[in-house]
Order: structure tokens, then sequence, then C-alpha cells
């Protein structure tokens, strides 16, 4: 009886921390799909939110870059088009300018992002989300 009080005490463990764990996932994405088996590997069935399909607004971008502790141009796809396209390699943008450029061009985001008790981190390679579980 002892045994089944411990698999249901891991099971609930398990079940909270699902519940608290979110991923910005690009289904497109090699290192976003890696990012989602591992947690799901770990028994950990996250919040998969699309972000291209429900792209962040500049406030939310802007917690999410204090929680990540980087800044703008660290989060932004370098290699994408519209970085290019946008001049968002000129260093006279602002913070709040590269933040709506990503809030309007949601390609621009880095991912996957994970975010899981009160912190967040870039599954660039997917272990490192695994410091924030």
């Amino acid at each position: 009886m002892a045994a089944v009080r411990i698999v249901a005490t891991v099971r609930t463990a398990t079940a909270e921390v699902a519940a608290r764990v979110t991923i910005w996932h690009n289904p497109r994405c090699s290192k976003s799909r890696g990012t989602l088996e591992l947690l799901r590997e770990r028994g950990i069935e996250p919040i998969v939110v699309d972000y291209q399909r429900h792209p962040p607004d500049a406030r939310e971008l802007s917690r999410v870059l204090d929680l990540l502790k980087l800044e703008p141009r660290e989060l932004m796809r370098r290699d994408e088009a519209e970085y290019a396209r946008l001049g968002l390699d000129d260093p006279k943008l602002t913070r709040r300018q590269l933040i709506a450029a990503m809030a309007k061009h949601s390609v621009l985001i880095q991912r996957p992002i994970v975010f899981a008790n009160g912190r967040a981190a870039i599954g660039r390679p997917p272990k490192a989300v695994l410091t924030i579980l």
C-alpha cells in the first residue's frame, strides 16, 4: 500500500509542475520540437503556445526579456530576412523600438522559450530548459 501512495505522490508532483510549464513553440522548428519532446519525456505536458499564431504584445515581450535577463537583440533571430529588411541592426534603435518590431514580426523571436516556476529559458539547446524546472 505504501508503494501506491508513493506513486500517487510522484504523479501529483509531476502534474503540479506540468500545470506551471508553458512553451512558446514553433512546430516547424527542430529545436522547438526537441524541447517539447524533452519535456514530455520527463512527464511534463506543458501549455503549448504557437507564438507565431498568437504573438505576444510588447508588454509581454518586455517581461520575458526581463525574466531571461536579455536585451532585445539577444532574443532576436538575426538571420531572418525581416531583421535585415527592417534595419534592426541599426544601433540607434531603442529597446522599445526593437521590442515593437518583435511584437509586430513574431518570426524574429528566438525559439523555443519555456516558462516554469516564475523563470524562463530558451531551449537552445533543448536541455537548457531543465535548469528552470
